[in-house]
């Protein structure tokens, strides 16, 4: 989920697929498989604090878990915008109360998580976890690894990232409707905003090629492997040429009326996926599963699914699951993480919300999936595909402010027609306020 490393930095590699085996040979490895959860009888409630959509509910796989461990009862909550939950969890975290027994952390984060807060999460080699640290792509490890060695998560989702559509209302523009066609149209990340000017002259009433200036900002930068930091620690955003292109073109997106002016994941963007209100928007593999509960069963076969122009994939989002050490229950949280995020359950959360995984067998399962929703698109291969030729990218300790300021910027210049060069100070001036 948007949810989005061992020191203060590290390099991500995304990401490389191994051969599916036939069957999950391990504890937790399918659906029914028996783990040691609770092996006393003794009743058992694990509070699970999420943020977004992780699929979890979703796919039933909470119901299932209960079922084949009947002493354990989960507790499950949800906040939907990682920027509330975060700052939230650090506040009982660090008083040491108020956490739950399984915590999520996005990509954005792990970073400070491992540097900063490493004692404060239970060192999963020393739990039923430790024989599943190995099962997920290479940089999923690498990235939750303290500098003492301690693995203090396992992985959930990737973001391998795409361009999502209406392929009604690009119809009714005139542009084509048909992937391979649309993606050929804009290879390249000048062409996307040319096709989009095509699209605004032509396209419905009150319809904007594009969402928001954050979504395209992020999906340019998603295929970059400097972003906010370099590799050995320092913030290089202001100076960055990969930022500066990723900002120009979001600004150029804006001023030339291409978007629809929405902040993402606010109210007034969830409503506009029912009211047609932009055409395209970028996707990493978990916006499938948002764009389904937002425009509902009315929007099936209305949306399709493209390759990212830049000619390249790009990563954007995934998560966490951790314990802290102040649950009382780490045994059980242990157990119920590894079951979770086995490739059995990684495929079925795939399925329903489009989350993609991290587990190398489950990647290799979901290769040949489709999804009737999205015009039949072959999903499994779309962001497979684009994980593979997705970059190395460095990671860094307050990567997530970052982000969030520079949105901010594009915001002001987009909503409220601030002059590019003020909001980039403004930028410059909060991220040295929040960050130094």
């Amino acid at each position: 989920m948007r949810k989005t490393r061992s020191r203060s930095i590290a390099l991500v590699a995304v990401l490389s697929a191994s051969a599916l085996l036939t069957s999950a040979c391990s504890s937790g490895g399918s659906s029914g498989s028996a783990t040691t959860a609770g092996s006393s009888g003794a009743k058992v409630t694990l509070n699970v604090n999420l943020f977004g959509t992780f699929g979890y509910k979703e796919a039933g796989l909470f119901d299932e878990y209960q079922t084949l461990h009947p002493n354990i009862t989960i507790n499950y909550t949800s906040v939907e915008q990682e920027g509330d939950y975060w700052p939230a969890f650090l506040t009982h975290l660090n008083a040491g109360s108020g956490v739950g027994d399984v915590q999520g952390i996005e990509v954005g984060r792990i970073a400070q998580a491992t540097s900063e807060l490493g004692d404060k999460f239970v060192d999963l080699k020393t739990t039923s976890a430790k024989d599943s640290i190995a099962k997920f792509v290479d940089w999923k490890e690498k990235a939750a690894t303290t500098s003492t060695g301690a693995v203090i998560g396992l992985g959930t989702d990737i973001g391998p990232m795409a361009i999502c559509y209406r392929t009604d209302l690009l119809q009714q523009a005139g542009l084509p409707t048909d992937p391979t066609q649309l993606a050929a149209k804009m290879s390249t990340w000048q062409d996307y905003l040319s096709l989009g000017a095509q699209y605004k002259a032509k396209a419905p009433a009150n319809s904007a090629w594009t969402d928001s200036t954050g979504g395209l900002y992020n999906a340019i930068l998603s295929q970059s492997k400097e972003q906010y930091y370099d590799a050995s620690g320092k913030l290089i955003y202001d100076t960055n040429p990969a930022i500066k292109n990723a900002w120009d073109l979001s600004v150029k997106a804006a001023q030339g009326g291409l978007t629809a002016k929405l902040a993402q994941f606010s109210d007034q963007w969830n409503q506009a996926f029912s009211t047609g209100s932009f055409a395209t928007l970028a996707c990493p593999s978990w916006m499938i599963g948002y764009i389904k509960g937002q425009a509902g069963t009315t929007g099936s076969g209305k949306w399709n699914v493209a390759a990212l122009p830049g000619g390249e994939g790009g990563n954007w989002g995934g998560s966490y699951l951790a314990i802290p050490k102040a649950s009382k229950h780490q045994a059980e949280a242990a157990d119920l993480i590894t079951w979770l995020t086995a490739a059995a359950q990684q495929q079925k959360v795939f399925q329903k919300v489009g989350n993609f995984p991290s587990n190398t067998d489950a990647i290799a399962a979901v290769a040949t999936v489709t999804d009737p929703y999205f015009t039949n698109a072959p999903i499994g291969k779309i962001f497979g595909d684009a994980a593979k030729s997705a970059p190395v990218q460095t990671l860094g300790l307050h990567d997530g402010d970052v982000k969030t300021q520079i949105t901010n910027g594009l915001t002001q210049v987009e909503a409220q027609g601030v002059d590019p060069a003020k909001a980039w100070a403004d930028v410059q001036a909060a991220v040295k306020s929040q960050v130094g």
